[in-house]
């Protein structure tokens, strides 16, 4: 709910009436057709030089696999040019009406995870760069992947004239009917996936329906069992880390300069318990710590520190699989202004607990002090808790809308816990004005997108920048 300081650092609460006519009236200043509305500002940044300022926090051997990545395709460069798509969007159209951002909010950064009640749900799930802002950032970035995920698949362009369409339509609709919800209802709303997959399976074509159970089982049997198995071998008597450089390496594994060894993983394990609650401090408590490695992750995010931690509980065939990712400054800062958090830990964290109905556990941070005499933020959460995503290598149009209006009706459910959703459904209204307008954004920041990825491919190609690829 919106509200404003009163008297005494007070909260002094708005009423429905006041927070509408709020969002109404930011029509005036940003009005909703101008969001359709964007082209590269004069002067705009080279996109490789964007990508360039991030290598000087990274691993040097691991950016070329980061670029590898990225040069596969226009749609798997949008993945890891959140930074890029930052620098465009503070140049647009800005409301005033703020919301705790996903920062990153791709089609393929929403997903299955299981609850603590260990139901399968659906929601966004990925949370590197999460900042108060604008709502429509987000929203601009989840239809532009849309439009860049439609061409990678073929699509004519009226087929993605209409996904991108009913995605913001989702979300329009989606957001009247959270501000009408009571606020403790609204914030345990949450998919339950099971229910939803009867449905589809009764709608879709059979060969949709059968991917989609496949999904679900493939997502019900990641954990830490099946980490266990596929990472792990026995080394005299004791399960150790397998090795698969340069994308898995041990800590035994790494070189004696990276100054890391089993102590300091251990201390710094039990820093990050101290950030759960109690009953999840006593949990890990009956974890003993095993083997830790250093992982190579995602697309965007190579080249940052990852690493993945095993512990063992009452035996050996009890194991839990932590995966601690470093968390950097938001590429979102230099726009919206520095986190409240002085540990970006802490703000992934912090993020991702008010954006999503349920969350994992044991989702922590830390921060560790390198050998090089720098600190390094770090967020810590299972590996693997059933965790799944959609292949979009395989969807057909109507599939992909079906995704599409599940992916906005989710981020609608998110920016409603930590927005005005009242505000927000007022300021789109009930006409179809914004989701065109979003339609327009898609299409053209996706011509931008395929011209920032012909950048990266000629800076490979003339040595600029090195792209080490199948890795």
């Amino acid at each position: 709910m919106a509200s404003r300081e009163g008297e005494n650092g007070a909260q002094a609460h708005l009423n429905v009436e006041e927070r509408a006519a709020r969002g109404k009236a930011e029509r005036a200043d940003v009005p909703r057709s101008a969001h359709g509305d964007w082209e590269p500002p004069p002067g705009r940044g080279d996109p490789v030089a964007v990508l360039e300022a991030q290598d000087s926090t990274r691993v040097p051997g691991l950016v070329p696999i980061r670029y590898g990545r990225m040069a596969v395709s226009p749609f798997a460069f949008f993945r890891g040019a959140a930074a890029i798509m930052a620098a465009d969007l503070a140049d647009g159209p800005r409301t005033g009406l703020q919301v705790q951002l996903c920062g990153d909010a791709h089609l393929s950064n929403f997903g299955i995870f299981a609850t603590p009640d260990r139901r399968l749900t659906f929601d966004a799930n990925d949370f590197d760069e999460t900042l108060p802002g604008p709502f429509e950032w987000d929203l601009k970035r989840l239809v532009a992947s849309f439009a860049v995920a439609g061409r990678e698949r073929g699509f004519g362009r009226k087929q993605r004239v209409r996904i991108s369409t009913a995605v913001g339509r989702s979300y329009r609709e989606a957001i009247r009917d959270f501000a009408s919800m009571r606020t403790l209802d609204l914030w345990y709303k949450q998919v339950d996936l099971d229910e939803l997959a009867r449905t589809f399976v009764e709608q879709a074509p059979s060969a949709d329906a059968k991917r989609l159970k496949r999904d679900l089982e493939k997502a019900r049997a990641k954990d830490s069992m099946k980490a266990f198995a596929r990472l792990t071998h026995v080394v005299e008597g004791e399960p150790r880390i397998v090795s698969d450089p340069p994308l898995i390496v041990p800590l035994d594994a790494l070189p004696e300069a990276a100054g890391v060894g089993h102590a300091s993983v251990e201390r710094v394990m039990g820093d990050y318990r101290r950030t759960l609650s109690g009953d999840r401090r006593r949990l890990m408590e009956r974890f003993r710590y095993v083997d830790a490695a250093h992982k190579v992750v995602g697309v965007g995010s190579v080249g940052s520190r990852a690493w993945i931690v095993l512990m063992l509980g009452r035996d050996d065939d009890d194991p839990l699989f932590l995966q601690a990712k470093e968390a950097e400054a938001s590429v979102l800062e230099p726009y919206l202004g520095k986190s409240a958090y002085s540990n970006h830990g802490q703000r992934v964290v912090e993020g991702q607990r008010l954006m999503q109905s349920a969350s994992d556990i044991l989702l922590g941070w830390l921060r560790e002090s390198g050998p090089d005499g720098e600190t390094y933020d770090f967020y810590v959460r299972q590996l693997w808790d059933q965790k799944g995503s959609v292949s979009v290598e395989t969807m057909a149009p109507a599939v992909m809308e079906d995704y599409g209006r599940l992916c906005g009706w989710a981020l609608a459910k998110a920016h409603a816990r930590a927005g005005d959703s009242v505000g927000i459904a007022a300021y789109l209204g009930k006409g179809g004005v914004f989701d065109g307008a979003l339609a327009r954004f898609a299409e053209t920041y996706a011509d931008q997108n395929e011209r920032d990825y012909a950048a990266l491919e000629q800076a490979v190609k003339n040595g600029r920048v090195e792209a080490k690829t199948g890795v």
